[in-house]
């Protein structure tokens, strides 16, 4: 008689050609394929325990089936199996046995469940775990079947082969829902969630020896398995915390920006944003963020503030070379306001002047005089117009455009808003093109100085959106090259989003700024960049075609020698705070109040002392 039998079912359009069924095996045409149930699992598990199955390299389909148990049936049946185990632990100690671990951890285990269902923390549910293992050869099934089955017994799962019930254990690892085989076993509320394999079986975690945990932020769905892609900049194995996301207009480059950036505010990472477009308005009112639009009327950003930093404690600190790096800095100011690198005779009247016009204001080497108003532009002005050098006389007037002319709104008084908050948002939309150099100074200087303000160190976010505008000025890009170097020692990632990825890549200081990214995002490429592209990122000829026909939203993440195409995903109330789909966005729009200031005449100097870092202790705020 033979052992197994054998159906045709060519005429049937949603059937194999041919069905041979064995003891153990089931032939689906030209495959064949052994399935199994689960029947012991481990006491303890970690979130996305399953997930080396999906990773297993070979053809492995892994199916859960789930079925709620009524609470009433729950607690019934607990209850049920407390008296048993009572009963066992008190019949061994009555006889003088020795007492089970097995027995006695299954105790505790009950009642520790029974406690969190009483308590509604968590629900039960019968659970279903098949395994099906496919090959091309039998002798090929043979060895899937003892590695998938060693990969099980790693993981302390029991794996048995579904023995003279091969189709039914096939057919339970189907996309059908339907569980033929029946061997179910009860999992809580926690255990359950803990099996869904949520990670990308391209992107392993940083460290090896760590367990294949998902962390970090999502992404999106994996397009080449049934994972999710979630990234951890922050991991400890990273190299640095910075990200390039490079890709044609229209490609959903903003929008995937927006949505990390949401998910990172969840996750307690603190975010400064450089917004050209006002495309990030939305999403900082929401939040409840700090919105600082330069250009807006009563927007005042002043250079001459001195970088004093305010701990958690609410003491302040500020550097001992606050005042000289300041002054280093207002050179840089003062060159992109006269749009020319300074010459020697004018960075010594210049110095001279900024000098004197810091001492007019009270403000002087000693550290307690720091924290009184900081002077103006039109204080630096005014010195140089006394100033009896014609030299001095000159820059004057070529100042005077930003002290009484029109571009003075930016520089008439104190600054308004505080660079404060757990997002902060600089849009530079607003501004004039003449003002938009010196804005974007003005807004870096802001953005680093919170960055390494040793008072309060957080991981942080950088984003630069459309950071070709960026690239354009000198004084842009070299800070964003200084960032992309420095930012791993601050705790700090940078973020670059760009369209024009060839002005980028043209550059010396744009392919540092993408050669520091231990983290790089490719959307879909324009054809004429995607020759570049291919030789800096050194893709293959797949992933090459992908860039080019990618839909909006899908890219590459590539993450050293890992790779992973993936499909970005965000929820419905995310969408509508991320999108900039003009179809999709309401006329309403979103005024964000800017607060001012207030400033003390004349302050008594404060009581100070020198830490051990160096930091100035200015006392309390």
């Amino acid at each position: 008689m033979p052992d197994h039998t054998q159906h045709t079912a060519a005429d049937q359009p949603f059937t194999p050609d041919s069905l041979v069924v064995g003891a153990r095996h089931v032939q689906v045409g030209s495959e064949w394929v052994a399935s199994f149930a689960v029947t012991g699992f481990p006491r303890e598990v970690h979130p996305g325990w399953l997930s080396p199955l999906l990773t297993y390299p070979g053809r492995v389909d892994v199916s859960v089936h789930i079925a709620p148990i009524d609470p009433a049936t729950a607690a019934k049946g607990l209850r049920k199996q407390l008296g048993k185990l009572e009963s066992g632990r008190r019949s061994t100690a009555e006889h003088g046995r020795l007492h089970d671990p097995l027995v006695e951890a299954a105790t505790e285990d009950a009642y520790e469940l029974s406690d969190r269902l009483a308590r509604g923390e968590g629900k039960l549910f019968r659970v279903g775990l098949y395994l099906t293992v496919r090959a091309d050869s039998e002798q090929a099934l043979a060895d899937e079947v003892q590695a998938v089955r060693a990969l099980a017994a790693s993981l302390l799962l029991d794996a048995q082969p579904c023995s003279f019930r091969s189709v039914q254990g096939w057919v339970s690892t189907l996309p059908m829902g339907l569980d033929l085989i029946g061997m179910r076993r009860a999992f809580d509320t926690d255990a359950l969630a803990a099996a869904f394999p949520f990670t990308s079986p391209d992107l392993p975690p940083p460290d090896p020896a760590s367990p294949s945990v998902a962390d970090g932020v999502l992404y999106g769905y994996n397009l080449g398995s049934p994972g999710l892609v979630h990234w951890d900049r922050f991991a400890p194995g990273m190299h640095n915390h910075n990200a390039v996301v490079l890709g044609r207009s229209g490609a959903g480059k903003s929008y995937l920006v927006k949505v990390e950036l949401l998910r990172s505010l969840y996750r307690g990472v603190e975010v400064a944003v450089l917004d050209p477009e006002d495309e990030y308005s939305r999403l900082t009112s929401a939040v409840g963020g700090t919105q600082i639009n330069l250009g807006a009327p009563g927007v005042r950003v002043n250079p001459f503030d001195l970088p004093v930093h305010t701990r958690a404690d609410g003491r302040r600190t500020i550097a001992q070379d606050a005042l000289a790096r300041r002054s280093l800095f207002l050179h840089t100011v003062l060159a992109v306001l006269l749009g020319h690198d300074l010459d020697p005779g004018e960075r010594a009247v210049l110095d001279r002047a900024i000098t004197t016009t810091y001492h007019r204001a009270g403000i002087t080497e000693d550290p307690r005089t720091w924290t009184r108003p900081a002077p103006l532009l039109r204080d630096l002005r005014d010195v140089l117009a006394a100033d009896e050098d014609a030299l001095a006389r000159t820059l004057a007037e070529r100042l005077h455009p930003y002290v009484d002319g029109a571009f003075a709104g930016l520089f008439e008084g104190p600054t308004t808003t505080a660079p404060e908050g757990h997002l902060v948002t600089f849009g530079l939309r607003e501004l004039p093109d003449e003002l938009k150099p010196i804005g974007t100074v003005l807004t870096l200087d802001a953005v680093w100085r919170r960055v390494t303000n040793p008072a309060d160190r957080r991981p942080r976010f950088v984003v630069v959106d459309e950071g070709w505008l960026l690239m354009q000025q000198p004084e842009g890009a070299r800070f964003l090259f200084r960032l992309a170097k420095a930012a791993r020692k601050h705790w700090t990632g940078l973020t670059v989003a760009t369209q024009d990825t060839a002005d980028v890549l043209g550059t010396d200081l744009g392919k540092a700024v993408v050669a520091n990214a231990a983290t790089q995002i490719l959307l879909r490429q324009a054809p004429q960049a995607i020759d570049e592209i291919t030789r800096v990122f050194d893709l293959s000829d797949g992933e090459r075609q992908f860039l080019l026909s990618a839909d909006l939203g899908q890219g590459l993440l590539a993450a050293g020698p890992q790779r992973v195409a993936f499909q970005s995903l965000a929820s419905e109330s995310e969408h509508a705070l991320v999108t900039s789909n003009p179809a999709e966005l309401t006329d309403s729009t979103v005024d964000v109040p800017v607060s001012g200031g207030d400033v003390c005449d004349e302050p008594e100097p404060p009581e100070l002392s020198v830490g051990a870092d160096g930091e100035i202790d200015l006392g309390p705020a």
